[in-house]
């Protein structure tokens, strides 16, 4: 929670700092800033969400950012590091997204708005009649069962997905440190360091990458409770 809290400080405090001088041509952070913007808003939203994408698009702008800072802010060594290098236990720190109940609560506000949006689009009798496909008469409940089971695994999937990629990179690399102690050898300490160091950039990559992965499915995800063909 306390990095939670860092997350959204740093966001409501760097943002607005970036983007205070209106510029023709960005440059800095701005620049970086804008640019994910239209990424997402050409690339994500609008495709995903057509005529709906600019109502959406601060949702998409929101998850995006604050997922992306939590995981940015992970990097930096976890207490289970800080522990084991200094032997003592570091309350506030490590990374956000290794908690379950956190990507689980990320996931829970997409599962609430995408089903708010379908009905508030639709209405909530047609939303209910759209909800499975046009099937024969006869397979209307075993749908109705399935669509179900499915609308709560897909929140399940997207908490899972975070919390395993990111909790998997920092029990690499924590493992690794962990060497150093257990072998106490300079040859192993240099080899750790080194492994530690190019996983860290892979571990940057898997930071944006999950970022984006669940950014683009929470979008799916709304954009087929928007639309009753899906």
């Amino acid at each position: 929670m306390f990095m939670v809290t860092v997350a959204t400080v740093l966001l409501l405090i760097i943002i607005p700092l970036a983007l205070r001088k209106k510029r023709l041509a960005p440059k800095g952070l701005q620049n970086l800033i804008e640019s994910i913007c239209v990424f997402l808003r050409e690339e994500v939203a609008k495709p995903c969400l057509g005529e709906s994408a600019d109502r959406f698009i601060y949702f998409v702008w929101t998850i995006f950012f604050f997922i992306l800072t939590l995981n940015l802010l992970g990097l930096i060594p976890s207490e289970k590091v800080i522990y084991l290098i200094t032997g003592k236990d570091n309350v506030f720190g490590g990374a956000a997204a290794t908690n379950i109940w956190i990507t689980g609560a990320l996931a829970c506000i997409t599962f609430i708005l995408t089903h708010v949006a379908g009905i508030l689009k639709q209405g909530f009798v047609t939303y209910i009649k759209n909800f499975i496909p046009h099937v024969p008469w006869w397979l209307i409940p075993m749908m109705y069962v399935l669509e179900v089971i499915a609308a709560f695994v897909r929140p399940f999937a997207l908490a899972i997905r975070l919390f395993a990629n990111i909790l998997a990179g920092h029990i690499v690399l924590a493992t690794f440190i962990g060497l150093i102690l257990i072998f106490r050898s300079w040859f192993v300490a240099v080899g750790s360091v080194t492994i530690v160091v190019l996983m860290s950039f892979l571990e940057l990559l898997v930071v944006f990458i999950q970022t984006y992965i669940f950014t683009m499915l929470s979008t799916l995800f709304i954009s087929m409770a928007l639309e009753p063909e899906y």
